[in-house]
């Protein structure tokens, strides 16, 4: 655990990181920094410290320094968060195993944005079996917007435990160290990790650290003494309405059993965060765990996406023709559903505003995105409406590449349901979010991006989910955001924020230190 001085002096958690990373030379590769920084980074290794070095046994058997096995829960956000960190630990000459159904990964290479899985080095997929599941819509009336619906999937989700346990005990044969980086609701499926004498888990966090931090505190009672100290400008509120009852039941299941985790990772950073890193590294939040905050996990500089080897969506060249930050985008993610009477009074309140807009209009997720739908909801836009905001406004109706668009020049404002994943995203990118929170971790992410970031503003309070969101409200939050002084100051502070971000994952930057400090650790000897 870090000294005080680690709280009052900002580089020391750098100067530390830099340190570990340096000290167990014997196996860990030098980076070659000429390549811009949202690039797979170049590695050239010496001969006599390649990371592929293999060691030898008592039985003089080679074995490969170290394997990682990541874990990802299957759902989108958290497919794509830990696809990103499989890439940035490959590009460190390791090999990755990257481990869900057949589904789920051919889901998470299809929609990742900004880099090509198929062709970076060391990143191996297994597709494991899942039993049969149900496979039903999502339910757009539901009082409690958490995906219920895809609680089979979740569920089935459990039944990886057995040939992910094959995997790793085959993995440790051939590897002198087998690292488990599992999302922590994955935590029943890698639990077999603790039968293998050379391996270890790390649980990572999909989730804000300012999530976390309120949840181990509550979880403790709300202490006020005891070193762990909560500021007393931050927000709080309750997780009332987050969650369905049988996903609380889920969650719980998994966190009891994650007491073999030896680490935790974060997709966050502390230009982001820094102040709830700090506190996450309190031994009574941490349990005298190692924590490593190495986000943001995307890419952060898009510049070579015109050489994608996919074909470029159709709403990158509309925007293309539009204003310098003079488009809001308008997306809720990939497990919420809207009702009908919410879509129209959504899709009015944007065209009264007179903001030009991208709208993604789509249902949320079902468990199996590719399994043949028996009667897909048709969504349904006031009478003439494409047709009298052509121009203006774009709607797409199929998968759109988010984060494209939020690193396009004509993008100044997010309308979002502030999951996680779309805040890194759209804080890496400098754009401000009007948040509106749906389920989960999300209204926790409004208080961070609006109340303690200040880069967003609330369309909707929390304790008022249950109430429609008028047009008048949207037009006046459309409004706030795009065009006015105060929508002006919050984009001048994302703008800041996302260089910020974006620096910390460059040459000197903190959360490279701090992936360099966690490879470094993995493949000590």
């Amino acid at each position: 655990m870090d000294s005080p001085r680690a709280y009052k002096d900002p580089n020391y958690k750098h100067q530390i990181c830099r340190a570990e990373a340096n000290k167990n030379n014997s196996n860990y590769p030098f980076i070659d920094r000429s390549m811009d920084h949202h690039d797979v980074f170049h590695l050239s290794y010496p001969r006599r410290l390649h990371p592929h070095r293999h060691f030898a046994d008592q039985n003089g058997f080679k074995q490969a320094p170290v394997m990682v096995v990541t874990v990802p829960f299957p759902a989108q956000g958290h497919l794509n968060q830990l696809l990103h960190l499989s890439r940035l630990i490959s590009a460190y000459g390791i090999p990755v195993h990257y481990v869900a159904s057949a589904t789920h990964n051919r889901q998470a290479k299809h929609r990742v944005h900004g880099w090509d899985p198929l062709s970076t080095p060391n990143l191996h997929f297994h597709d494991f079996p899942l039993p049969p599941f149900l496979n039903p819509p999502p339910n757009p009336h539901a009082p409690i917007k958490f995906p219920a619906h895809l609680q089979p999937t979740f569920d089935a989700s459990l039944h990886l435990r057995e040939p992910l346990a094959q995997l790793l005990d085959s993995l440790s044969a051939i590897a002198y160290r087998v690292v488990v980086i599992h999302d922590t609701l994955m935590a029943y499926a890698v639990q077999d990790v603790v039968a293998l004498p050379n391996a270890e888990a790390y649980a990572f966090h999909p989730v804000s650290a300012f999530a976390i931090v309120f949840h181990l505190w509550e979880s403790l009672g709300r202490p006020t003494d005891e070193g762990i100290l909560i500021p007393n400008d931050v927000p709080h509120h309750s997780l009332e309405g987050c969650f369905t009852g049988e996903f609380a039941k889920f969650i719980a299941r998994q966190y009891d059993l994650m007491n073999f985790d030896v680490g935790d990772l974060y997709n966050t950073c502390r230009a982001m965060e820094g102040r709830f890193v700090d506190l996450l590294d309190q031994e009574k939040l941490s349990g005298n765990k190692r924590i490593w905050a190495v986000g943001p996990l995307n890419p952060v500089v898009l510049g070579a996406a015109r050489e994608s080897p996919w074909r470029r969506h159709k709403c990158l060249e509309w925007l293309d023709k539009q204003p310098l930050r003079s488009v809001l985008y308008v997306s809720f993610g990939t497990m919420t559903s809207l009702s009908d009477d919410q879509i129209f009074e959504l899709a009015v309140g944007l065209e009264r505003s007179k903001q030009r807009f991208i709208w993604v209009l789509r249902e949320a997720d079902r468990g199996d995105i590719y399994a043949e739908e028996e009667e897909a909801r048709v969504t349904q836009l006031p009478k003439g409406y494409e047709e009298r905001v052509e121009g203006v406004g774009l709607i797409v109706r199929d998968w759109a590449p988010q984060l494209e668009i939020l690193a396009h020049r004509a993008t100044g404002g997010f309308l979002s349901h502030c999951g996680w994943n779309s805040c890194v995203e759209s804080i890496s990118m400098g754009v401000p979010i009007a948040a509106w929170p749906m389920h989960s971790d999300q209204p926790r992410n409004t208080m961070l991006v609006t109340q303690v970031l200040r880069v967003g503003l609330v369309v909707r309070e929390w304790a008022r989910r249950h109430e429609l969101v008028s047009s008048d409200a949207v037009e006046d939050a459309a409004r706030k955001l795009m065009a006015s002084e105060e929508g002006d100051d919050m984009r001048k502070k994302a703008e800041m924020l996302g260089g910020a971000v974006r620096d910390s994952m460059s040459e000197g930057g903190i959360s490279r230190a701090e992936l360099d400090s966690f490879v470094a650790h993995i493949s000590r000897v």
